[in-house]
């Protein structure tokens, strides 16, 4: 019997390690995240052709390989016989391969970003015991996708949070896409996207900017609960001039968003004025913050959850009527 039980265990083994699924588990606690340094093996792979590196590459981290190859890079599937020649290949570019130094030079460690994704995910699992906590991994994608997100794994990609000052930047990004490509970002962006993959908007044909503005500010208010900002226009990633003049001019904002008809429109420019990263937009004859209309749902969340005491994160991402969550909400309430 002793022996039979040994086997099972074995073949159990095998079978998880086969699909890629062993490494998921092992070495990793399950209340406490290790972020997987994947781009380390990646730049080793590329810079010393470590055959080592190769073999844990495609075998030990099929999920992230296939992921990085087929989604993130579009350079072949993973069943290609050459395709980790052409991985190698794609990242000897002069380019990529400063990259890949100046993330090993900029992430030695990533202690401060495995404090901060504990200390949130141990508050979510709280909430929504039944969230699956995804397994955590950084990656360097050629200036691809930040976060990726598929099923429980998360892929960081540090080549998108190397500072707003970084020298390459200046080369493929304007100065406001460069302001959220800081290291202090990659927490609250990975917790943004995770819950978005999870709760995601039902897009519509009836979808307006009230929904939009909604969704978004709900994401970004349990966001900023689970990292514990002071404000939302810290968790949105606002300097502190820019969330003053928010709070300033909130009812003068909210006056101008009624006056307009612009609450229900359908519009997508009118959707992209509110929601669209930019370097800003002309509001009240000044220069307002841009991703106004996540900034202004999160003050309707915040007002409507105060109304609702009761209620818990869990049952706030579960609610899909935003229509009604705005009635409801007694926002500006005179």
């Amino acid at each position: 019997m002793k022996l039979r039980i040994s086997l099972l265990v074995v073949l159990i083994c095998i079978l998880f390690t086969s699909c890629g699924i062993s490494t998921w588990t092992n070495g990793q606690k399950e209340e406490e995240i290790s972020v997987l340094r994947y781009d380390k093996l990646l730049s080793e792979y590329v810079r010393s052709n470590s055959f080592s590196a190769k073999q844990k590459l495609i075998m030990n981290y099929q999920q992230p390989t296939k992921i990085l190859i087929e989604d993130v890079l579009s350079i072949g599937q993973v069943r290609d016989d050459a395709i980790s020649q052409r991985l190698q290949s794609y990242y000897s570019d002069t380019i990529l391969i400063r990259l890949l130094n100046d993330v090993d030079k900029k992430f030695p460690n990533l202690d401060a970003v495995e404090k901060d994704l504990n200390k949130g995910f141990r508050k979510l699992k709280k909430e929504v015991p039944e969230m699956k906590v995804p397994f955590i991994y950084s990656q360097v994608s050629a200036f691809n996708e930040s976060i990726v997100v598929v099923d429980t794994l998360l892929g960081i990609s540090l080549d998108k949070y190397m500072g707003e000052d970084y020298p390459l930047y200046k080369r493929f990004y304007y100065d406001y896409q460069c302001r959220s490509m800081r290291p202090e970002r990659i927490a609250p962006d990975c917790f943004v996207f995770y819950l978005l993959s999870r709760y995601g908007l039902d897009y519509h044909e009836g979808i307006c900017l009230i929904d939009r503005m909604l969704h978004y500010g709900k994401i970004h208010f349990v966001m900023q609960s689970l990292l514990e900002y002071n404000n939302i226009g810290q968790a949105i990633g606002y300097s502190e001039e820019e969330h003053k003049w928010c709070k300033e001019h909130e009812k003068d904002i909210w006056n101008y968003i009624l006056t307009n008809d612009h609450l229900y429109a359908r519009d997508p420019m009118i959707i992209r004025y509110y929601m669209q990263p930019a370097a800003a937009i002309d509001m009240l004859g000044e220069q307002a913050p841009a991703s106004i209309g996540t900034w202004m749902g999160a003050q309707i969340i915040a007002s409507y959850m105060k109304k609702h005491k009761e209620l818990k994160l869990k049952d706030l991402l579960e609610i899909t009527d935003y229509h009604k969550l705005f009635k409801e909400s007694g926002y500006l309430a005179s």
